[in-house]
């Protein structure tokens, strides 16, 4: 009996202790969440999670000698957390928030109102920019400040260490991202993957040390290899500013291109952009002409006529022609010369000579609409070059079926017919070249940060006209530039060089006005082309004809030729005939 009763007090206690307990533990779950509720949220919030963004770098752009054209620098935006926005002690001496802001503002001479207003536009955010963009020596005389809720982040941005030498090419950045240039159409190379850190922050604003559990490592972009030299592209673009100014122009290209594999070394436009300093050019300049502008280019085009012909056996160099003062095309409608003559009797070198458009017409008559077509549009005309350049433009021909009778002819001396600056160097690569078209080439390739090199560019050569008929169309260049109109002005010391200049008209609402584009393209040395050179002045107020341009070439020539150390020409030119009696 006793023993009964002894079991079932124990059972009681038992049971009362575990009533006991459930009430603890209701007891303290009704605490937490009725009765302390308010504290233990007003904690969590205070310690809540923070999420701040880790910058990749963006790639790098340099030149085909590793000099850099455009890279990333480290800059830092001073941030704030508006919560603990509040003055505080410094030294003993209390700094009201007005007094910081103004201190901050007056270092990163910025605007204090500005500050204000960022840190009280949302009093319970944890996050607003300050000020973007600040070097680290400024980010320091921040620091020194010791404010408690001012913080800083890492915020790489663009800088272009050469300027306007090459802004044409690169292009820039704007606030959301690349506009231009290479920076642009080669973005997907150049891009970095951002990165996240989630950490804790306490109730004070400061984070908690070891409390990151979540990161996400950036990605640092890649680097663009361009195939130009700087040192030589600042060269072209000193010399074509200076005489394109001399000449009151509205515009000057210069593009050098490598015969070999068809690498553009440099590329030149003026008026040009400064990427750093944008606002200070126009819109017009900030892109690169040379691809961009087509214009109708005039006599430069004529030796890539008389190559094809020759090729076709069409004619030779010392084939004869008469050639009138005039040859009429249709009612009231005349081809004429530069320059006033009489009956001439001129060989297809002495069209080249004297840069007849009448010759040209009278030795291109067994010419086809579509032969003329295939002519052109075979050496590049009417397509874009394989650089595929941002904004980059095809140029135009007339297709053979749509094309007037009149534009048929003129379009084989370059009237009727446009091309960009590139599109005639790449003419000129491929008659230095014995007749092969390399693809034009800008950026060699994208070396990625793990060191594997994507993007790289097309080479598959093609063959224009045969190796003959280039040689035989150099040689009678080289007749041009001894006894051509520009014969004393674009010589260069010791080399052997072959040249034709043009003087386009340029139409307005169709009709010709007197305003001028003046060409000289060539090549050197002419006995084994290693360089093809153009240079081009838009719209001249002075000067309005290709002698003008003359001195321009034989400068840029001159010094590509001693900057690659080509050994002086040996031999003679070929004595050719450019006329007959």
């Amino acid at each position: 009996m006793n023993h009964d009763l002894d079991l079932s007090r124990r059972i009681s206690l038992l049971l009362g202790a575990v009533f006991a307990i459930v009430a603890i533990f209701v007891g303290r779950l009704v605490w937490v969440q009725v009765i302390d509720a308010g504290r233990l949220n007003e904690e969590a919030a205070n310690r809540r999670s923070i999420t701040r963004t880790l910058y990749g770098v963006r790639g790098s752009i340099v030149d085909a000698n590793g000099i850099v054209l455009a890279e990333s620098v480290e800059r830092y935006d001073i941030t704030a957390s508006p919560r603990f926005v509040a003055d505080f002690t410094r030294d003993g001496v209390t700094v009201t928030v007005d007094q910081a802001l103004s201190d901050i503002a007056k270092i990163t001479e910025s605007d204090a109102k500005k500050l204000t207003d960022a840190v009280t536009a949302d009093p319970t955010s944890d996050f607003t920019y300050l000020v973007k963009g600040v070097t680290i020596a400024t980010l320091r005389r921040v620091q020194e400040l010791s404010i408690p809720w001012v913080y800083s982040e890492l915020r790489p941005s663009r800088t272009y260490p050469r300027g306007a030498v090459a802004g044409n090419l690169t292009g820039f950045m704007g606030t959301d991202g690349p506009l231009t240039g290479v920076e642009y159409y080669k973005n997907p190379c150049l891009e970095a993957e951002n990165g996240s850190q989630t950490f804790a922050q306490g109730s004070d604003g400061i984070r908690i040390p070891g409390s990151t559990f979540n990161q996400v490592e950036p990605k640092n972009g890649g680097t663009i290899h361009l195939t130009i030299d700087s040192d030589l592209q600042w060269f072209a673009s000193q010399v074509i500013k200076a005489r394109g100014e001399e000449l009151q122009a509205e515009w000057a290209t210069a593009m050098v291109v490598r015969i070999a594999d068809g690498h553009i070394l440099a590329a030149a436009d003026w008026p040009n952009v400064d990427p750093n300093n944008v606002d200070a050019s126009h819109v017009e300049d900030m892109g690169a002409r040379l691809f961009s502008v087509p214009y109708e280019p005039g006599s430069v085009f004529k030796p890539m006529t008389a190559s094809a012909m020759i090729d076709q056996g069409l004619t030779t160099q010392t084939s004869q022609y008469i050639v009138p003062g005039q040859y009429k095309i249709g009612k009231n409608k005349f081809i004429n010369d530069s320059f006033a003559h009489g009956t001439e009797q001129w060989t297809t070198t002495g069209i080249l000579v004297n840069s007849s458009n009448i010759g040209m017409n009278i030795m291109a008559k067994a010419l086809g609409k579509q032969q003329r077509y295939d002519i052109l549009t075979s050496f590049g005309v009417g397509t874009p070059t394989a650089v595929g350049f941002l904004g980059e433009d095809p140029g135009y021909i007339a297709p053979p079926e749509t094309v007037d009778d009149v534009t048929k002819i003129t379009e084989i001396f370059g009237q009727g017919v446009t091309a960009t600056s590139a599109q005639i160097a790449s003419i000129y690569q491929t008659l230095g070249n014995e007749g092969v078209r390399m693809p034009l080439t800008l950026v060699s390739g994208c070396e990625k940060s793990d060191g594997t090199l994507t993007d790289q560019p097309p080479s598959t050569p093609v063959r224009v006209i045969s190796e003959s008929a280039a040689q035989k169309t150099i040689e009678m260049m080289e007749t041009v530039a001894q006894q051509g109109a520009l014969a004393s002005l674009v010589g260069v010391p010791g080399y052997r060089i072959a040249i034709k200049s043009g003087t386009a008209e340029v139409a307005r609402n169709g009709v010709y006005t007197n305003d001028r584009i003046i060409s000289v393209a060539g090549v050197a040395p002419a006995e084994s082309p290693k360089f093809a050179v153009v240079v081009t002045f838009g719209l001249p107020r002075w000067e309005r004809t290709s002698l003008a341009a003359a001195s321009t070439f034989s400068k840029l020539m001159g010094q590509i030729l001693k900057y690659y150390r080509v050994p002086p020409s040996s031999g003679h030119a070929k004595t050719l005939p450019v006329d007959w009696r």
